[in-house]
């Protein structure tokens, strides 16, 4: 494959990954195998992940704002918790065997996909009548929670996220979505200037994937102001997790 070549799968796989992330999550288990291929270390290819994440939340970001999507009530508030739990995630997270956190996550998901199939309604339609004005300390302690799930380990985070938000907090799951991307965007910029840090970033890579995540992302949030979008994010976040669940319990 010439080098021309694997420049437009990494585009193709970050457009791809970026327009999933932004719907539902997991859109890593796409774009990281793709900078592994293209040749980087894998420790490196993580780190210059998080700059096309980085890029493709602000713009995910802006177009929930823009379509009226993106409620500032639930997304602020929850930033710090989530943040702080990443934190002390990723710092006890080298102490443990992530194989055997990827089986138990993987397992989660598997029941997650239950909850997702049994009563899709819940999931699109959220529950408008009982979602309070502001996040509370439980909501605060859940997302702390997911947040030390994010330090652990990235790939599937964004799965977490919606199910906090659609399930703990009652929004819709295209509220939730953009409350999620924002969370993202500071999970990213932690993350990243870790990884700075340490010299585990390319940046010519990370801009290239950045272009396809970017546009993935501008194309995701155009779909989600669709009418009728909410059935079909619904159906891709049940695939989503089908497949994060059986990459997570049974790859390698």
């Amino acid at each position: 494959m010439t080098h021309y070549a694997i420049c437009v799968a990494v585009v193709a796989a970050g457009f791809l990954a970026g327009f999933i992330n932004t719907l539902a999550g997991s859109g890593s288990l796409i774009s990281l195998p793709m900078l592994i291929f293209a040749g980087l270390p894998a420790t490196v290819a993580n780190g210059t992940n998080r700059v096309a994440i980085l890029l493709q939340n602000i713009v995910a970001v802006r177009g929930y704002r823009n379509q009226g999507m993106l409620d500032w009530r639930w997304a602020l508030p929850l930033v710090l918790p989530a943040t702080l739990g990443a934190i002390v995630g990723a710092r006890v997270a080298v102490d443990l065997p992530e194989m055997t956190l990827r089986r138990v996550i993987g397992g989660i998901m598997v029941l997650m996909l239950f909850v997702l199939l049994v009563n899709p309604k819940r999931w699109i339609l959220g529950r408008p009548g009982q979602v309070k004005a502001r996040p509370g300390w439980k909501e605060g302690l859940l997302f702390f929670l997911i947040g030390i799930y994010g330090g652990f380990i990235q790939a599937g985070v964004g799965i977490f996220l919606l199910a906090g938000l659609v399930l703990g907090a009652g929004l819709d799951i295209l509220r939730a979505n953009a409350v999620k991307v924002f969370i993202v965007l500071f999970f990213t910029v932690a993350a990243l200037i870790v990884f700075l840090v340490h010299g585990q970033v390319s940046w010519s890579w990370g801009l290239l994937l950045a272009v396809g995540n970017m546009s993935g992302a501008w194309a995701g949030t155009r779909f989600a102001a669709r009418p009728g979008a909410a059935v079909w994010v619904h159906r891709l976040f049940v695939l989503v997790v089908l497949y994060s669940a059986v990459r997570l319990l049974f790859g390698g």
